[in-house]
């Protein structure tokens, strides 16, 4: 239908239905968050001003011309409670802001208003990780296991178990450069799940590898998800997210429009993408 709901996990894939968990202390408060970002040459449509095309030109003066900058508000004032003991995914067409929701609760971008309170350090976890094509594997499942916040000694014990989920062989001791596009996801998913922190955030990591892997990486996020105290989980899988959650976040044009059941928010969110899919069918034939 669309390629805003994934329909390609097969039932068998998918984790068993969370259960629901007795909530406790708030672990993640979000408030009024606003994230403001520039795009270099991009084509209108965001927000500019003569103001700031004045200040624009005088910071570009001298350099190339990257033509106009835009400002982006990618999401728009979300506040929310995260409880330890929940499971919460957030759904979203593509550009609706989800994933950069999610980079600013683990911290990684900066909110331009508002504030984000966490009881311990998140841990985002994703098959975009960036290893080093010119370090091996091994050295690459080092560098990562200490940016993760491992020991030397812990990363040292833990190199043969996440070669061996990552299926490498011999290609371990084999710079990353000569991996495969799968080898590289596969490492770049086991470095990620080293560890398991309190606060966990997952995006599109199902997406993972052939069928074989995306069971292996299903288990092993389930693990994660019955040891982490607060899980968020971005994916375009309805499926997915209902096995995994029990409570959904539902981001359009970086508005938070809906926070409730899991059922019920995918359940709107379903219809909403059905009709908007339906729309832009019936127009293209007139």
């Amino acid at each position: 239908m669309t390629d805003e709901i994934d329909y390609e996990i097969d039932a068998e894939d998918l984790p068993k239905r969370m259960e629901r968990r007795e909530l406790g202390s708030p672990s993640v408060i979000v408030d009024d968050v606003h994230i403001t970002y520039r795009v270099f040459g991009a084509r209108r449509g965001g927000t500019t001003s003569s103001k700031t095309s004045l200040i624009n030109r005088a910071i570009n003066a001298g350099r190339p011309d990257t033509g106009p900058i835009t400002e982006v508000h990618a999401v728009r004032g979300v506040s929310f409670v995260a409880r330890h003991g929940e499971s919460i995914g957030i759904l979203g067409t593509n550009g609706s802001g989800k994933s950069t929701l999610l980079r600013a609760i683990a911290g990684v971008l900066p909110p331009s208003k508002g504030r984000v309170f966490t009881s311990a350090e998140p841990a985002l976890l994703g098959v975009n990780a960036a290893l080093l094509p010119k370090l091996t594997g091994e050295r690459n499942i080092t560098v990562g296991g200490l940016a993760l916040g491992l020991s030397a000694k812990e990363v040292r014990e833990r190199t043969s178990s996440v070669a061996d989920f990552a299926e490498l062989g011999d290609f371990l001791y084999l710079p990353m450069s000569s991996y495969s596009s799968g080898m590289g996801s596969r490492l770049r998913f086991a470095i990620s799940t080293m560890q398991t922190p309190d606060i966990l955030m997952i995006d599109e990591a199902l997406a993972t590898g052939d069928s074989s892997f995306r069971k292996k990486s299903t288990e092993r996020i389930e693990e994660i998800r019955d040891s982490a105290g607060t899980v968020f989980f971005v994916s375009h899988s309805l499926g997915s997210v209902r096995a995994m959650c029990s409570r959904v976040l539902w981001i359009e044009k970086g508005k938070l429009v809906a926070d409730g059941d899991v059922d019920e928010v995918c359940d709107a969110y379903h219809d909403f993408v059905a009709g908007r899919s339906n729309a832009s069918a019936g127009a293209s034939l007139r």
